[in-house]
């Protein structure tokens, strides 16, 4: 397994930026709207898998820390503030700890997990190029900041990096001195970082209203055009898409959890949509992978 994982060398990620944002609104929509456990299960399998293609083994301790993490708060949320459900397990006071606040608070653990898990997909996929190029004209301030969020958390842990690195060479900061003594240093640090980012904000504002943005007319470039091997993914993303949301509205991806615990049916037409779902998500894998062979056999006749 790749420690850093295919990151934008990703063959989909070379998709046409509409392709990828209808794979992403479509999977994160329906998984938004999933509750079913066999939904549930593929989304959250599905999602880890994609993660730890695209960002590695980094990824991969990451997401286990943010999952471990928001599923015991929803466990823990659902226990002690929603005492719905019929099977008591027992009291914590007058609190009542039920079967099926407990199983809720699992569902919407796996089900946050799978869309957190999700962004940081898109995160990678959908770069500050793509997101420009989308809003660009309809919404070219929404697009600007888009593309900035996305960017700042990454930019700024790369900023702590160099700063903590050029603290050490000067001695300092190597975790020496008392809890006060770290506490004033990282105090320091942060002041640097602040200051830093406040100055290349101006600088950036400068480069932007000495290259004309906000003017009438200005146009910008790309490199993105629509291609056969779009149109195909394009149609095979709203061939197993749609029917899901269709599924998805009519309730087929939900369940019942009050008063009792309703499992829904796997039935033909669950399985079907079920099916629709996997080979949805299934698609950016397959193309990652089956990209990675072909570049690896080109290697070889190399």
């Amino acid at each position: 397994m790749k420690n850093k994982g295919l990151g934008e060398s990703s063959t989909f990620c070379s998709y046409h930026p509409l392709v990828n944002t209808l794979y992403f609104a479509l999977t994160i929509g329906i998984t938004m709207y999933s509750i079913s456990p066999y939904f549930l299960a593929v989304t959250f399998l599905f999602s880890w898998i994609y993660s730890i293609l695209l960002k590695g083994r980094s990824g991969m301790k990451l997401n286990a820390v943010i999952s471990i993490f928001m599923l015991i708060i929803m466990v823990a949320l659902n226990l002690f503030f929603n005492n719905n459900g019929a099977t008591v397990l027992l009291y914590i006071n007058t609190n009542r700890i039920t079967l099926e606040s407990i199983c809720f608070g699992i569902a919407s653990g796996v089900m946050l997990i799978s869309i957190i898990v999700w962004f940081t997909c898109f995160n990678v996929i959908m770069t500050a190029d793509k997101l420009i190029y989308l809003f660009g004209k309809a919404a070219p301030v929404l697009g600007l900041t888009l593309s900035m969020i996305f960017r700042f958390v990454p930019l700024l842990k790369s900023r702590f990096a160099e700063i903590s690195l050029g603290q050490k060479c000067m001695d300092r900061g190597r975790g020496k001195g008392g809890f006060l003594m770290k506490a004033r240093q990282l105090v320091k640090k942060v002041s640097i970082l602040i200051a830093w980012s406040l100055e290349a904000s101006i600088e950036s504002a400068d480069s932007m209203e000495a290259r004309g943005y906000g003017l009438k007319g200005r146009s910008s470039f790309h490199l993105f055009k629509f291609s056969k091997r779009d149109i195909a993914a394009l149609c095979l993303m709203l061939a197993a898409g749609l029917p899901v949301v269709a599924a998805a509205f009519k309730g087929m991806t939900n369940m019942y959890f009050y008063p009792k615990i309703v499992r829904p049916e796997l039935d033909l037409w669950t399985a079907l949509i079920l099916m629709c779902y996997t080979v949805l998500v299934a698609t950016p894998i397959v193309i990652d992978i089956a990209g990675e062979i072909r570049w690896r056999q080109l290697d070889l006749k190399m």
